[in-house]
């Protein structure tokens, strides 16, 4: 089995949904997601996040901590919230990411996680 980070990405300014009912159905969808994981033993850990602009960067420079507001890329685009998930290869984490999209309705990047070095 190998691990794979499945990303959701949010467009900064943008709303996700269009109103409250949509919200509450990928909500609903997300949910029903989360369960059929658990239930395949695939489930790691998932979570969503706050925005952004809220982040803090944290730089060890020369032996000082040095922290700034705001998220660490300059972009419009952010991740929104994760999962994690063991499965047998990319082919299956990639069937796995079409049911996330699906579920919380917007686009799902898939990203291995390094394997780790022999002892």
């Amino acid at each position: 089995m190998a691990q794979y980070l499945l990303s959701v990405h949010m467009v900064e300014g943008e709303d996700s949904y269009p109103d409250e009912a949509e919200m509450q159905k990928a909500y609903q969808q997300v949910d029903a997601y989360n369960a059929e994981l658990r239930a395949n033993g695939q489930w790691v850990f998932a979570g969503g996040l706050e925005p952004a602009d809220i982040a803090t960067v944290v730089r060890s420079e020369n032996g000082e901590v040095v922290t700034t507001d705001g998220p660490f890329a300059e972009t419009k685009e952010h991740i929104g919230g994760f999962w994690i998930i063991d499965v047998p290869d990319l082919d299956a984490a990639l069937a796995s990411a079409a049911k996330a999209s699906a579920a919380c309705m917007g686009p799902v990047e898939v990203r291995p996680f390094q394997a780790e070095p022999e002892a």
